[in-house]
């Protein structure tokens, strides 16, 4: 799948744990760090078809990742258990999504064993957009119901103006919402009905 729907993936998943913000962090980057196997491809195509889906994929990379962000964190049993849990659900993403012919080598250097998923969806199918959209979703929820996004530690500024942003977008939204008619209004009202049933008192 798209990097950036690993990304969101882990910041969803972050925020459904009481974590600290910097555990937040660690959860984009234990979804989507894996891909880091795919940097092959700036030196040459190759290396690429080599390495990716090997490197980042493999069990001891889960493993090694997840100790490595587990010693700065705070909560460490269940920011371990986090870590493992997101790098687990970036394979089981790809194996959805990566497109036909890329298989998982999640013994790998220890074997060669493939996991491949002959029903894999076209990296730009519908099912991959669909996720990417329904991950940005819950992002903006989370921007408006807690009042963070996953700007808050690399971009703190930024992350406030970005929930301040949505906060007048729901304000704006709340004052154009109908309300009761005014009491003019229904004077007005009762006054032109009198005066098309010419019912309209005399002075």
């Amino acid at each position: 799948m798209h990097i950036q729907t690993h990304v969101l993936s882990g910041w969803c998943v972050g925020n459904l744990l009481p974590l600290t913000p910097r555990e937040r962090l660690f959860c984009m980057i234990a979804a989507a760090a894996q891909d880091i196997d795919g940097i092959g491809r700036v030196i040459s195509e190759e290396l690429y078809f080599d390495y990716h889906h090997k490197f980042g994929h493999c069990a001891a990379f889960g493993l090694l990742l997840s100790l490595v962000l587990t010693v700065f964190s705070t909560n460490r049993r269940l920011a371990f258990v986090t870590y493992l849990a997101l790098f687990h659900l970036h394979l089981f993403l790809d194996y959805l999504g990566s497109g036909p012919g890329w298989p998982l080598y999640y013994y790998w250097p220890f074997s060669d064993a493939e996991w491949l998923n002959p029903r894999a969806w076209p990296f730009f199918s519908w099912q991959n957009i669909g996720s990417a959209f329904a991950l940005v979703g819950g992002t903006v929820w989370i921007a408006v119901r807690c009042r963070r996004t996953p700007l808050e530690i690399l971009m703190p500024s930024l992350d406030q103006k970005a929930v301040e942003w949505l906060d007048g977008r729901s304000a704006d939204r709340a004052s154009v919402a109908p309300g009761p008619p005014s009491p003019i209004s229904r004077e007005g009202h009762s006054f032109s009905t009198n005066l098309r049933n010419n019912t309209v008192p005399r002075v």
